[in-house]
């Protein structure tokens, strides 16, 4: 059987950590730790909404930006605009979060999960998720000390993690250098109690069947059950 990078199980995360309360100045934030890759996400609140949600209650959305020096090479900095790709990873993020919140008890409040990646090795959209959940539950632990919220409006918990078939073999949680050579590569978002927010899966190299599909939606669910004991824990 092939051997991943340091000697990871194919159904073991790499090693992976939460810490919070790492931007002071914003009202929630945590850095989110797995294996080389780290992301900063912090958690604004502001007061009002969009226009077109006025009187039915808050918004809370999501941003991504890869600072330049995160990967090998230096990538320039998105100035005229994000990206494609980067477009695409905020309106995840912001759909992931949106899953997890009762905007109408969250009042007329916006409340924006900066995704800041500072290492990327791989997986950096499913880190942002699941570090961005975290920020976001500590904003409205923030909101409830202050008596602006009577609760947090949190209505559980949303975690990702990618998946893959490397060398022919279910992997969960790739790293960068199994990620560029994957046969089929797939993220995974979903809520804790096991309904999936989105799956985001493609055949790179080779077409799979049925039975690889539930393989790595099974390795999926439980690699997002240790990640959201370690929010949780966080």
């Amino acid at each position: 059987m092939p051997v991943r990078p340091h000697g990871r199980a194919f159904d073991a995360l790499r090693p992976t950590m939460i810490d919070t309360g790492t931007a002071p100045f914003a009202e929630g934030s945590c850095t989110i730790t797995m294996g080389m890759t780290r992301v900063l996400c912090t958690a604004s609140v502001e007061e009002g909404v969009p226009p077109w949600r006025e009187g039915v209650g808050g918004w809370v959305t999501g941003e991504y930006a890869m600072l330049p020096r995160a990967t090998n090479t230096r990538t320039r900095r998105e100035r005229r605009g994000a990206g494609g790709r980067t477009q695409e990873i905020q309106r995840l993020i912001g759909r992931s979060l949106r899953a997890a919140v009762d905007l109408e008890a969250l009042g007329e409040h916006t409340v924006t999960v900066d995704c800041d990646v500072l290492v990327a090795d791989g997986g950096t959209r499913t880190a942002s998720i699941t570090g961005a959940c975290v920020a976001l539950e500590s904003a409205f632990q923030t909101l409830v000390r202050e008596g602006i919220l009577p609760a947090s409006p949190l209505t559980q918990w949303v975690s990702a993690v990618s998946v893959g078939i490397v060398d022919g073999e279910p992997r969960l949680d790739l790293e960068y250098v199994e990620d560029s050579a994957a046969d089929v590569d797939f993220n995974v978002v979903s809520l804790e109690d096991g309904r999936f927010v989105e799956v985001q899966g493609t055949a790179e190299g080779a077409p799979f069947d049925r039975s690889e599909l539930d393989a790595l939606l099974a390795l999926a669910g439980a690699g997002i059950t240790e990640l959201l004991h370690i929010q949780k824990s966080a």
